[in-house]
């Protein structure tokens, strides 16, 4: 079965979607919506065989199986309120700016029985499920320590660095953990003249004394994307925004030592959308969304409230 789609929002990340929307051969893309024409103008040159719209209410969405959503974060709460009555909808991170809104559309989702899901893309990537395996099979022992660094991105007028690159972090977190902090502390401010905090110093507690600092900024020269895991036997540094070679792992024989031994394992480099794609066509075949079941956005958007 091939699923239709509908796109709302073709600016910065609605293009990337479609890519990989169009590169499976699960779903059919058969509309695109944007307010803007010039954007329009843009995706008509690459999805020509797709209809376009200036108006999502335009839009029959019970004829269609999937909507995504790539537009501004204020908008995301009553758009997705909208589709859920008629479509199985993804869209953006993160879901809606506050617990009580996700809250509702996860009751509107149930209610329809229409899923729900979310773009936290690194869930998806194959470093972070390499390094979930390492921590289920406690390879290196005791986690004790992560470190994640999330430096440039485009400055936003809708919502905060928080909002916008700390929630990558807290749902890498929660994926990995399985679990929320039980002690947060932050400090955000303006590096620069914008209206929201463009960068923030985060330090969350877990249990088990596992320790976590995050620090996001918007303003930076060079874009970096770097977690670091520390174990008790070893350090896994992960860099996604190398080709290749995203992961490196440092093992030591025990903790009397400071000599590591470098390892460059294999890991799925396939894209982290291309992955979250093939797994809502998998859950909308199946029946199931193992993923965003249960607290899962309810809990990313506490901590990021809470921060």
């Amino acid at each position: 079965m091939i699923y239709k789609v509908a796109i709302i929002g073709y600016g910065y990340w609605g293009p990337k979607l479609a890519r990989n929307i169009q590169n499976s051969n699960q779903f059919k893309i058969d509309y695109i919506v944007d307010k803007s024409k010039k954007n329009l103008n843009n995706a008509k040159k690459n999805f020509p065989l797709s209809k376009f719209l200036t108006n999502y209410k335009r839009l029959d969405a019970s004829k269609i199986d999937l909507v995504i959503i790539s537009t501004p974060t204020i908008t995301h709460y009553q758009l997705a309120k909208y589709f859920l009555k008629y479509s199985n909808v993804l869209i953006e991170k993160p879901l809606a700016l506050n617990k009580y809104d996700v809250r509702k559309l996860e009751n509107i989702s149930h209610k329809n029985k229409k899923k729900l899901f979310v773009d936290y893309p690194f869930i998806f990537s194959g470093s972070i499920r390499f390094i979930n395996d390492i921590i289920k099979k406690n390879k290196y022992g005791k986690l004790l320590e992560i470190e994640s660094f999330r430096e440039q991105a485009p400055i936003r007028k809708d919502s905060n660095v928080v909002w916008d690159l700390c929630v990558h972090d807290i749902s890498i977190l929660r994926f990995l953990l399985k679990s929320n902090p039980i002690k947060i502390k932050s400090i955000k401010y303006n590096t620069i003249k914008t209206k929201q905090k463009d960068t923030a110093y985060i330090n969350l507690n877990y249990r088990n004394n596992l320790k976590v600092f995050i620090k996001n900024s918007w303003i930076s020269p060079l874009k970096i994307r770097i977690m670091k895991f520390k174990f008790e036997r070893g350090i896994i540094i992960c860099d996604e925004n190398e080709p290749i070679y995203k992961l490196k792992v440092f093992t030591r024989k025990n903790n009397k030592t400071t000599i590591y031994k470098l390892e460059l394992p294999e890991i799925d480099l396939s894209e982290p959308l291309f992955n979250l794609i093939e797994y809502v066509a998998k859950s909308m075949k199946t029946n199931s969304n193992l993923i965003f079941k249960n607290s899962f956005n309810i809990d990313i958007t506490r901590v990021l409230e809470k921060i």
